[in-house]
């Protein structure tokens, strides 16, 4: 039957899904670390530490992450097309 889920996993993971789905994470606190150490400026508060701003550049960490697994995934799909054409070429 067609409607039956198969018995083992399908793994669709392309290499890099990892590092892009990091990168977004990273991303994500970075942002909401920006955010919070924005707001007393608007707010009239004091500052707040160092460290806070620290983690405001995870934000750039996680955009490179994700942008290097982007990249590995590129190359990959690359590798693979040229092995498929050169596959069928010689196949002739």
């Amino acid at each position: 039957m067609h409607s039956e889920t198969p018995a083992a996993p399908v793994d669709d993971s392309a290499p890099g899904d990892g590092l892009v789905k990091a990168g977004v994470v990273l991303f994500a606190i970075g942002a909401v670390a920006t955010l919070v150490t924005v707001a007393p400026l608007f707010l009239g508060t004091d500052p707040f530490p160092t460290v806070a701003y620290t983690v405001s550049m995870l934000m750039g960490v996680g955009f490179l992450v994700a942008a290097a697994g982007v990249l590995r995934s590129i190359a990959t799909q690359r590798r693979q097309a040229r092995t498929g054409a050169d596959g069928s070429a010689q196949a002739r």
